[in-house]
């Protein structure tokens, strides 16, 4: 901040700043106790196009409040957090869940071996500078199987403390080659993605089951 200004960060938000934050907070985003939350979680799960998953990958899963209800459509889930303390307490939540495994690592540059036919990247885009979300892009795209399933959902309002605001971040996945939308749903707060790694090209739900 300089003279109550916020300034917006000119490079990716670094693992101090979320070291502080899990520190300095019980309940970072209030990702625990805000309803807000909880109905967004309900809204990615209800827009995931298939009722089960092979291998799914979660970067930036933090407490591990969406993976614990991502974990029973998976047989086999990955998380992965920047913040040793969110790490913890990911691994303490998905304890009785030996599918799921929680590992500390700093996306774009440390990404788990794929394939995967579900990817979710949720409130986590809009912290990186323009080089390494391209590069989580490119990198999610590689991991996904043909066919596979990335969904993105993120914040829109004001962040000026972000290097980028999460419109510019759907924006810019809309563009990336080798992803098609399968879905997409907006409000005022936030803005959510369904893609598909293709080819093949990609298929609605109602498609998914066998109807035309």
């Amino acid at each position: 901040m300089t003279d109550g200004v916020s300034t917006r960060h000119t490079g990716s938000v670094g693992t101090a700043y979320f070291d502080r934050l899990w520190g300095d907070e019980d309940d970072p985003w209030g990702l625990e106790s805000s309803w807000y939350e909880e109905r967004k979680r309900a809204v990615v799960l209800a827009a995931l196009p298939d009722p089960r998953y092979r291998r799914a990958f979660e970067p930036g899963c933090a407490g591990g409040a969406l993976s614990v209800l991502l974990a029973p459509r998976c047989d086999e889930l990955v998380c992965t957090d920047l913040a040793r303390e969110a790490v913890e307490r990911a691994r303490t939540r998905l304890a009785d869940r030996p599918h799921a495994r929680v590992e500390q690592a700093a996306v774009p540059h440390a990404l788990p071996d794929g394939p995967f036919d579900l990817v979710v990247v949720s409130e986590l885009a809009y912290y990186f500078d323009a080089a390494d979300r391209a590069a989580l892009w490119a990198g999610v795209r590689d991991r996904l199987e043909p066919g596979g399933t990335l969904l993105a959902v993120h914040w829109i309002r004001a962040a000026p403390e972000y290097p980028v605001e999460g419109d510019a971040v759907h924006d810019e996945l809309a563009r990336v080659e080798g992803l098609a939308r399968v879905a997409e749903h907006r409000e005022a707060d936030f803005r959510l993605d369904v893609l598909a790694r293709v080819p093949p090209g990609p298929r609605s739900v109602a498609q998914r089951v066998g109807l035309r």
